[in-house]
């Protein structure tokens, strides 16, 4: 029955956002057609779109994972760039609603996260390993550090009215709704509340360096040998997922 109910609430939880992020996109396209997104002299924009772009990457990742079908994957780029987390929301709903009601009552979001397809089993994929995982993460969260500090020495402090152009409306929602996302998928893979909670801070005050550091901590979890798509789950998912490869390949011999 709990996990009913927590099926139930991720449904509604999702569809609000997606609701709030279509919202927010009309406003942005209503007041300029979006033309203050692409301000060169915005560098203050350039640093969110670069964060963006970090919590799209994670997305992103997950979701070549999730579909072996590239014009899919081609398809579910062209709209997350334009339309960000509403495409995000709105994807992460209709796999709630794919759902059983075996895989409702059991764990709703390890369902939503795995691959269904059969060749899903280790030793049938490629993918990126866990040490290059690791090393692009960790790149990516010194580059935005070091993106942050020059902007800030470069162009002061983000917090003055002009910085706030009409695009940063879509584009602080797009990057609040990230952090819920994020928020959601930290609190299903940690076990301790209070790790959880200090993890979610530091994504709401520190954005895509926490996403990084976060990525980086749990890619040390995993051996060499182990594919990188792990990281998505919780331990108990882990065994899940690797015990069901197993049967897989034990059924192909």
């Amino acid at each position: 029955m709990a996990s009913f109910t927590a099926a139930a609430a991720l449904k509604t939880l999702f569809s609000l956002l997606a609701c709030v992020m279509a919202v927010s996109l009309v406003y942005g396209f209503a007041t300029d057609y979006f033309l203050s997104c692409f301000d060169p002299k915005a560098r203050w924009m350039q640093v969110g779109l670069f964060d963006f772009c970090v919590d799209v990457s994670l997305i992103t990742a997950w979701f070549f994972y999730k579909e072996s079908r590239w014009i899919m994957r081609l398809v579910f780029i062209f709209i997350l760039f334009w339309f960000g987390s509403f495409t995000i929301c709105g994807y992460i709903v209709l796999q709630l609603f794919k759902l059983s009601p075996e895989e409702s009552s059991k764990d709703p979001f390890y369902f939503v996260l795995v691959r269904r397809q059969k060749r899903d089993a280790i030793g049938h994929t490629g993918g990126v390993s866990v040490g290059t995982t690791r090393t692009i993460y960790l790149s990516v969260a010194c580059l935005l550090i070091g993106a942050i500090v020059f902007v800030f020495v470069t162009d002061g402090s983000p917090f003055r009215a002009e910085v706030f152009s009409p695009c940063m409306v879509p584009l602080l929602t797009d990057l609040f709704i990230h952090v819920v996302v994020f928020s959601v998928w930290v609190a299903y893979k940690e076990s301790s509340w209070i790790n959880a909670l200090v993890w979610i801070l530091l994504i709401i005050f520190f954005g895509g360096i926490a996403l990084c550091a976060y990525i980086v901590r749990e890619s040390l979890y995993l051996s060499p040998e182990q594919p990188a798509y792990l990281i998505l789950f919780n331990k108990s998912g882990r065994d899940m997922t690797l015990n069901a490869s197993l049967l897989m390949e034990h059924d192909n011999v």
